[in-house]
């Protein structure tokens, strides 16, 4: 039971931020290139009720990843259809990697401060450890998010950029495949070697480069959280 409090207080905020922000910012790119639904749908706040899905915020706590309600869009309003679901559909996987950024600054900040407190007794430390662990979380779950999300496979977003820069008739036919993506992406994701050999590897690289010497705490808030 403690374990599962412990899972829950540090990844719960993190979580959050990093699956509604990445929603969030696809409704405000769209209605900023024409499109108001979002918006009309009460879905431009952070109001965790109005994005999350039950099943993707249950998978965080059990596989460190998980999902939202998707923010609808209606291409039809966009000003340019084809090159503005572009930059809605990158969006969000920009908005991950941006938070990913700031996550790594907040840990390389708490791990500066922590030898300057260190003689002020536990207080400081009592605060600092969930802190630090939190920032490592969100750095993990903001790269992965990003890094999944821009799979070149509908209705990802990279699939969505992948249509925006086709010519017309190749994009209609990777549409196509929208109904079927999930199935593929699972498909590819257990049934293949692409995780081990390509997305594993880039989000590890990507960050370790952004966490530094801080790169060991994130390896051992993921022990602590996945027990890997």
């Amino acid at each position: 039971m403690e374990t599962i409090v412990l899972k829950i207080s540090i990844m719960l905020v993190p979580a959050l931020l990093a699956i509604i922000m990445h929603e969030v910012s696809h409704g405000y790119v769209a209605e900023r290139c024409g499109d108001p639904t979002a918006r009309l749908l009460g879905r431009l706040n952070l109001n965790p009720l109005r994005h999350l899905d039950p099943i993707g915020t249950l998978a965080v706590f059990i596989f460190g990843f998980g999902w939202a309600r998707p923010v609808p869009v209606n291409a039809g309003n966009l000003r340019h259809p084809k090159r503005d679901m572009i930059w809605v559909s990158l969006a969000g996987p920009l908005t991950n990697l941006l938070l990913a950024l700031l996550s790594a600054f907040l840990l390389k900040a708490i791990s500066m401060v922590e030898p300057m407190m260190a003689g002020n007794g536990d207080l400081f430390l009592q605060v600092s450890k969930p802190l630090r662990m939190m920032a490592a979380f969100s750095l993990y779950i903001n790269v992965l998010l990003g890094m999944f999300n821009l799979l070149p496979v509908p209705p990802l977003d990279g699939g969505r950029v992948l249509m925006g820069v086709l010519p017309q008739r190749q994009a209609l036919l990777l549409s196509k495949l929208e109904p079927f993506g999930f199935v593929l992406i699972l498909f590819l994701i257990f049934f293949t070697d692409v995780w081990k050999l390509v997305l594993s590897p880039i989000i590890s690289t990507i960050i370790e480069w952004l966490a530094g010497e801080e790169w060991y705490l994130v390896q051992q808030a993921m022990q602590v959280l996945f027990g890997n």
